[in-house]
């Protein structure tokens, strides 16, 4: 089958753990052809040389989310020469754009100050539940309002290609102007100024830019309408194609999150100098973008129950998610023996230096772990992260560690070392990631903010001891395999390390038990047979593809074009609960299984004879329902199928 793969910011021109985990699952899934559509988040991330993609992926396009529109459709090479919207369109896109503001922009009418006030706060996207625990109906109404704007704008974009100017023109921040002035408006808007304004507006038309590619085409073109499904890789811009297709085409959605879009552009908004009503309508808009990406998914697949419960609460369906951890690569690791029983005192952590990894209070930790073992020694392995201000944060270590370990000598002729120190993969010390997680003892994560924690998966993988804070799905990646304390509490990172470093014989009997869970759980051939399986179970719930798009352009047969309902001789139509045949002869396909470009194989056919329910009268088929001719009774049964 052909899969439309969608990404943001990784795979496959950026590195990093999302290119990694792309790459290890076209390679794992050669039974596919797929076609990867990238979106770009900044300029570091322009196509590069990098590994040669195997032969089964079939096409890259690529498109950035920052700097000026790239073109891609032919109506937008128009309005660049110099066309500019007509009256009817820019009618069409007040009406629109009126629609998807005023959905995420307001408080539905209905709901309570204290429901407004999270409606677009840290909250939003989070569907306020009645008493009895349903969404209510008026956060339905609006939610229904906000899809009906976002594809609007996408049929509007779709036919005429001006959708960018529109959304930088002065009728955008007109109409985001008397919605936030507005009676209803969220409390955290209704101060905006019009600065503000043009910043969301320009946000804006970064996040709906995929709404204006050429990406779509038609059953006929190259393009996400001729793929059986769409897999987003993550939430957000990059599952916009994938609900396009959706609507376009009837393809199926999957998403997977291994870390929670939504979430990471929260406390990205929270660092960013932005004021209030930008943070407030920005994380109103990305709320509401990730209830419908979830309400349209045909599957969720969360990479941790901590990811999961993040769907849940912003309307994932619990029927349509299903946990799949994040496939990693064990062999690196495998020539990395098991934890031996003997006296070693050193602590390895393992990382990037950010203030989210809360090294700080390791540090302070560690000085109580020395006074209990004064030969403790902790090495810090790994640089700087993306965040700005993990340079200065990881200079903030190194004083803080100058000062509470005195470079200490054994006596007068000897030169003092620190029991602290910084490294980083690739030096002699640490040559590989192997060798960091084999240099240790016991292996610390210190975190208040973690998503999947990787470093504690290859710690895993090398059979070492853990000590972890509570953060993200630390708990649920060690399952009684390590131990656990709560974050920001160096006190008890100080006596779980001090435990284990007493207890070798603990330390080597928890190294095993890790080891043996990452095997089973996190590897690459458990994710890559996941989702081996969801794809043929997704796509054997798919519609049937019209007659022209059962063989490709050079006349090669596509697999999955035809359910395999098709080829069951007969017409099916459901009755009740019950199902019931109408008898038709051998070999003809079902009219309901026939696609819409071609006619069925035979004349529709009745079959006479008592009815369910008592009285005798005539089965019929009449556009998509059975209905029983009865003197005593009139019913209608739906069926699947096209109108004859």
């Amino acid at each position: 089958m052909r899969i439309g793969l969608l990404t943001e910011g990784g795979y496959p021109d950026a590195s990093g753990e999302s290119h990694a985990w792309c790459e290890r699952l076209v390679r794992g899934l050669t039974g596919h052809d797929f076609e990867v559509y990238a979106l770009s988040t900044d300029a570091r991330q322009v196509p590069r040389p990098r590994t040669v993609l195997p032969d089964h992926v079939r096409l890259v396009r690529r498109a950035p989310l920052w700097g000026d529109f790239p073109g891609g459709h032919h109506r937008a090479a128009e309005q660049r020469r110099g066309r500019t919207p007509g009256r009817r369109e820019r009618r069409r896109f007040a009406e629109r754009f009126g629609d998807l503001v005023t959905a995420f922009a307001t408080v539905p009418a209905g709901i309570g100050p204290a429901h407004g006030a999270s409606h677009g706060g840290a909250s939003a996207g989070a569907p306020p539940g009645g008493t009895d625990g349903a969404p209510d109906p008026a956060v339905i109404k609006e939610a229904d309002r906000f899809a009906g704007g976002l594809y609007g704008l996408a049929e509007l974009a779709r036919e005429h290609g001006s959708l960018p100017a529109l959304l930088h023109s002065e009728d955008a921040v007109r109409t985001l102007e008397a919605v936030c002035h507005g009676p209803r408006a969220l409390p955290a808007a209704q101060n905006a100024t019009v600065n503000d304004l043009l910043t969301v507006t320009a946000q804006l038309e970064l996040a709906l830019r995929p709404l204006s590619l050429d990406w779509y085409g038609d059953r006929h073109t190259p393009g996400l309408g001729g793929v059986d499904l769409c897999h987003a890789t993550s939430g957000g811009a990059a599952a916009l194609p994938g609900l396009l297709a959706k609507r376009f085409f009837g393809t199926p959605l999957l998403v997977t999150e291994y870390g929670v879009r939504l979430r990471e552009h929260y406390l990205a908004r929270a660092a960013a100098p932005l004021s209030v009503p930008v943070r407030a309508l920005l994380a109103a808009f990305q709320g509401a973008l990730a209830a419908e990406t979830y309400a349209q998914a045909a599957l969720i697949t969360p990479g941790n129950t901590h990811a999961r419960r993040w769907q849940e609460r912003c309307g994932a369906d619990r029927a349509r998610l299903r946990t799949v951890y994040p496939g990693m690569d064990a062999a690196p690791f495998a020539a990395v023996a098991d934890a031996a029983a003997d006296d070693s005192k050193t602590l390895v952590w393992v990382g990037t230096v950010e203030p989210a990894k809360d090294l700080i209070a390791l540090l302070h930790a560690f000085a109580g772990i020395r006074r209990a073992e004064p030969a403790a020694t902790l090495r810090i392995i790994g640089g700087a992260g993306r965040d700005p201000r993990a340079p200065g944060y990881l200079a903030h270590c190194r004083a803080l560690a100058a000062q509470l370990f005195p470079d200490e000598a054994a006596d007068a002729r000897t030169v003092g070392e620190n029991p602290v120190s910084f490294e980083e993969i690739g030096g002699p010390e640490v040559p590989s990631l192997a060798d960091a997680y084999a240099a240790g003892a016991v292996v610390v994560l210190s975190s208040v903010i973690e998503g999947f924690p990787r470093s504690l998966v290859e710690a895993m993988f090398c059979g070492r001891a853990t000590v972890s804070t509570d953060a993200g799905a630390v708990c649920e990646v060690i399952g009684g395999t390590g131990l656990v304390v709560p974050p920001r509490n160096p006190r008890a990172l100080t006596e779980a390390c001090v435990a284990l470093l007493g207890d070798p014989g603990r330390r080597a009997r928890l190294g095993a038990a890790a080891r043996a869970r990452a095997l089973e759980l996190f590897t690459v051939e458990q994710n890559v047979a996941a989702f081996r399986g969801i794809y043929l179970e997704l796509i054997s719930h798919a519609p049937a593809r019209p007659a022209a798009c059962r063989t490709d352009a050079h006349g090669v047969p596509r697999p999955f074009a035809r359910p395999a309902e098709s080829h069951v001789p007969g017409r099916w139509a459901a009755t009740g609960t019950a199902t019931r045949a109408v008898t038709a002869p051998a070999g003809r396909t079902p009219s309901w299984a026939a696609s819409a470009a071609e006619p069925p194989d035979a004349a529709p056919v009745a079959a006479e004879g008592p009815a369910e329910g008592g009285g005798g009268g005539v089965v019929r088929e009449v556009g998509q329902a059975v209905r029983r001719d009865d003197a005593a009774s009139h019913q209608t049964w739906p069926v699947r199928g096209r109108e004859q």
